[in-house]
């Protein structure tokens, strides 16, 4: 099963993830499929999140499954996902 989920960067207290397209019985920061985005917590409002939502689409027509955080972001963004596939 392949997810989209965030993978961990950054320093202690300054974190920075990208959005990435992963085997889900990887580790959170092991290798991936894909990356398809950034998300910065601790930026602007406006700056906070970054990604190519074609790939994302793809993704997402193709199986994978968005984690709770990835489903905010993508919803947030104008990208609606609900359940278990792309909404039209």
């Amino acid at each position: 099963m392949v997810k989209i989920r965030l993978k961990k960067f950054g320093t202690k207290k300054r974190p920075d993830y990208r959005i990435v397209i992963q085997d889900a019985r990887k580790p959170r920061d092991g290798v991936t499929v894909e990356e398809i985005g950034q998300y910065h917590p601790i930026a602007a409002e406006g700056n906070q999140v970054c990604f190519n939502e074609e790939r994302a689409k793809y993704w997402l027509s193709v199986g994978a499954q968005p984690t709770d955080i990835v489903r905010k972001i993508f919803n947030s963004k104008g990208l609606s996902v609900t359940g278990k596939s792309l909404a039209k």
